[in-house]
């Protein structure tokens, strides 16, 4: 019997057996794929390390990695920001950049090592003598502007530090003799040729004894010692001894003096070490505003008070606070005593004290003292009474619709400014501010009073309390600032409240705070009721001052408020001009315009760095901090010399 094929199906088992073979076959042929791809391309990828973000955070930047693996050839994710600058390291100090510009700022010439723009001698004599116009700041059309580092003179030192400045300086550093042989027996400065040293004892025309003892008499009329007065004004300062020897009383005074024959006045006081300005009293306000100063001095200072309707006098009114006191010494003063050696007749000079006297009594000042050689008026603490003598009495008028802060080229006019209305005849005009030192830190009556809109009481704690943050920030990165005495004339070209100086206070340093003219609110009357001194300035122009005046320069957000009225590197140049050499800068703005002004300064040759702001990288204000490199005149044998436009007279 034959047999019949029948099919066969494997057994449940039998098939579960046979996958699992499969599977493992598949898994092993697909794990030595792998491997053979992988190994060809880590043969084919050239060496290289993982991809790392920088930090720009300077307190946590990592450290450099160790290229130990090798990384797939991938497409990377940016995840890094795309502006230029990079922020250096704390340990790395101030540096030049790689990146910096080939040097397009190449120095002046020596003459003009003291050139002060709005205050050139050659292109002051296109204007009017009258009044002494010419000697008010006219400053050089944009063509007429230098492209040229102001260069330091031959010689030139790091001045000596405060207080021992307050008594000596170098000669090479302000190479003038004049004032050392027409000054020599009222002992305003001597000259040593042995050790190129200017010395200054203190001494002036009316206080042969010196400053100090001149002070101290002033103190026996006025009470200069219980902090009701802090803020002078010294105008036709000489070469400001007064002002010097003041601030051994915590007396902080304005001293200013024109660029007249009697050369270097400013200049000797500043590189002394002593706050001082360029200006005079001609036809335009003084650049303070209204109700700034406890006290006005006038020491022989040849300004002719009784003159144009007082005008003078109405003006050193307008800047003195109420209750302020005015000191007078010098002509006319005790003229019987002394109108034989001031050479003027005797009707001459009583006709000079009657007019004097007659303008103080038309803005209701009040004649407390004189003696000697010294005389003392007093301004009234409000004007319930004035208001009623002008019912009597026309003249002296009030100003009508001015604003008695507005001095920015602001025509003086012969009226009085009226002082803030008062609601009891015992009130102080404006607000009574606090003694020194309590007044610093004391909310300023123009906030109190709410006459700055949108200013208050909180907002002026906190803007204080955060530039005392900012300070101790800015000590960190720049060792000279954080050096106590190594910087003493400091500026501050937009200081709002004051905040920076006020951290500053116990440095022995002095602060001019500047108030742009641009500026959103005019806050330097409240800097004065702090006990602060500064000036109104439009940075597209020059500061009325000398080359060299500043250690160091500080500029909050200057270039953002500039922006769109006048170039970068005109207000750089001006920087450059004013500050001292191996002088610091910080400049503080939005990091799109630090990153355009850095290779500027590294083209003029100054070392620097950016900086996070004080609260850390994400914010877009950034900090850029610069030295100033040491240099001086070119070699006058050299013939690569630049000119600047000549001024034509």
């Amino acid at each position: 019997m034959v047999e019949t094929n029948r099919l066969r199906f494997p057994s449940p088992v039998t098939m579960i057996m046979r996958a699992k073979r499969t599977s493992l076959y598949t898994l092993v042929a697909g794990i030595i794929l792998c491997t053979v791809s992988y190994l060809l391309g880590f043969w084919h990828q050239p060496t290289g390390t993982i991809p790392v973000t920088a930090v720009s955070h300077r307190h946590h930047q990592p450290p450099p990695c160790v290229p130990l693996l090798r990384s797939v050839n991938s497409t990377r994710l940016d995840f890094s920001s795309h502006h230029r600058a990079e922020l250096d390291t704390p340990s790395a100090g101030l540096f030049p950049s790689t990146a910096a510009l080939d040097t397009h700022f190449p120095s002046c010439e020596a003459e003009l090592s003291e050139y002060t723009p709005c205050e050139d001698v050659k292109r002051s004599l296109r204007f009017s003598r009258d009044r002494n116009i010419y000697r008010e700041r006219q400053c050089p059309r944009p063509e007429e502007k230098f492209r040229c580092r102001i260069p330091a003179p031959v010689g030139y030192k790091i001045p000596f530090r405060w207080p021992e400045s307050r008594g000596v300086a170098w000669y090479d550093n302000v190479p003038h003799k004049e004032l050392t042989v027409e000054k020599r027996v009222q002992n305003w400065v001597h000259y040593d040729k042995k050790t190129r040293r200017l010395t200054f004892p203190g001494g002036g025309t009316m206080f042969p004894r010196g400053a100090d003892a001149y002070i101290n008499d002033i103190g026996k009329l006025i009470d200069l010692e219980d902090g009701s007065i802090r803020t002078a004004i010294d105008t036709g300062c000489g070469v400001a001894s007064w002002g010097a020897y003041l601030l051994s009383r915590d007396i902080l005074a304005m001293s200013f003096a024109p660029r007249d024959s009697h050369e270097a006045q400013v200049q000797f006081a500043l590189e002394r070490g002593v706050p001082a300005l360029i200006g005079v009293l001609a036809s335009i306000r003084l650049p303070y505003p209204s109700r700034a100063f406890d006290m006005a001095h006038c020491s022989r200072c040849l300004i002719p008070w009784g003159k144009y309707d007082g005008l003078y006098l109405i003006e050193v009114d307008r800047v003195l606070r109420p209750g302020g006191y005015w000191i007078l010494s010098g002509p006319p003063i005790n003229w019987q005593k002394h109108w034989k050696g001031w050479e003027r007749t005797k009707e001459d000079l009583n006709a000079e004290q009657s007019e004097i006297e007659a303008v103080a009594k038309s803005m209701c000042w009040k004649k407390l003292v004189q003696k000697d050689d010294l005389a003392i008026w007093q301004k009234p603490t409000n004007h319930v009474h004035c208001e009623k003598t002008r019912k009597v009495f026309k003249k002296l008028r009030f100003c009508q619709d001015q604003d008695p802060d507005g001095a920015w080229y602001t025509k003086m006019e012969d009226c009085l400014t009226p002082l803030p209305k008062v609601t009891d005849v015992k009130e102080v005009a404006g607000g009574e501010l606090a003694k020194w030192p309590e007044r610093l830190n004391t909310v300023p009556p123009r906030i109190s009073g709410g006459s700055l809109k949108g200013i208050t009481a909180k907002i002026f704690h906190e803007n204080t309390k955060m530039w005392k943050k900012r300070v101790e920030y800015y000590k960190k990165y720049d060792i000279q600032f954080a050096e106590r005495g190594r910087y003493r004339n400091v500026l501050d070209m937009n200081a709002f409240l004051g905040g920076f100086a006020a951290a500053l206070i116990d440095d022995p340093v002095w602060v001019m705070n500047t108030v742009p003219v641009e500026a959103e609110s005019n806050t330097l009357g409240v800097i004065y009721e702090r006990g602060l001194i500064g000036t109104y300035q439009n940075w597209c122009e020059a500061m009325s001052t000398y080359p060299r005046t500043y250690d160091f320069i500080h500029a909050d957000s200057i270039f953002t408020l500039s922006k769109d009225r006048c170039e970068k590197e005109d207000i750089l140049l001006e920087m450059d001009r004013i500050l001292r050499p191996q002088g610091s800068v910080i400049i503080r703005d939005d990091v799109d315009l630090i990153v355009k002004i850095r290779p500027i300064l590294n083209a003029m040759q100054y070392t620097t760095a950016i900086i996070d702001h004080e609260n850390g990288p994400k914010w877009r204000e950034k900090v850029l901090s610069a030295t100033k490199q040491y240099g001086t005149s070119p070699n006058p044998a050299s013939k690569k010399k630049h000119k600047g436009p000549k001024s034509s007279s």
